[in-house]
C-alpha cells in the first residue's frame, strides 16, 4: 500500500490543524495505520493509532484528548484531527499502516507516508 499524508502548516498555539493519510495500491481496510512525528533531533515517536474497521484506537498520553484519529475507509483516507496545539507539537508527522496490530514502535511499520510538516508558534 502507498501512503501520502498532507495538510501540515504552520498554526498558532491553540490552533487546530487536521492531516490526512491518503491510501492506495491495496485494500486500506486490511491495515492498522499510525501516526508518528519527528522533532528535529529527537527519535520518531507514537502519535496515535487506529485498527483496521475503526474498532479501536490508541493515544500517546501527550495527545490524548487533544488529538483525534479517524479513517474513512470507502475513501482510503486517515485522518489526525489536531486541535489545542503546542509549540512541542511541532515537528514532521508521518502516517504508517502494517499488517499486523498496531504498535508504539515505529520500526515494525511496513508503509510509510512521506511526512508533513506541522509548525506550531508561540
Amino acid at each position: 500500500v502507498q501512503l501520502q499524508a498532507s495538510g501540515g502548516g504552520l498554526v498558532q498555539t491553540g490552533g487546530s490543524l487536521r492531516l490526512s493519510c491518503a491510501a492506495s495500491g491495496r485494500t486500506f481496510n486490511n491495515y492498522d495505520m499510525s501516526w508518528f512525528r519527528q522533532a528535529p533531533g529527537k527519535e520518531r515517536e507514537f502519535v496515535a493509532a487506529i485498527r483496521r474497521g475503526a474498532v479501536g484506537t490508541g493515544y500517546a498520553d501527550y495527545v490524548k484528548g487533544r488529538f483525534t484519529i479517524s479513517r474513512d475507509n470507502t475513501q482510503n483516507t486517515g485522518y489526525l484531527q489536531m486541535n489545542s496545539l503546542k509549540p512541542e507539537d511541532t515537528a514532521v508527522y508521518f502516517c504508517a499502516a502494517r499488517e499486523g496490530v498496531y504498535s508504539f514502535n515505529y520500526l515494525i511499520y511496513d508503509y510509510w507516508g512521506q511526512g508533513t510538516l506541522v509548525t506550531v508558534s508561540s
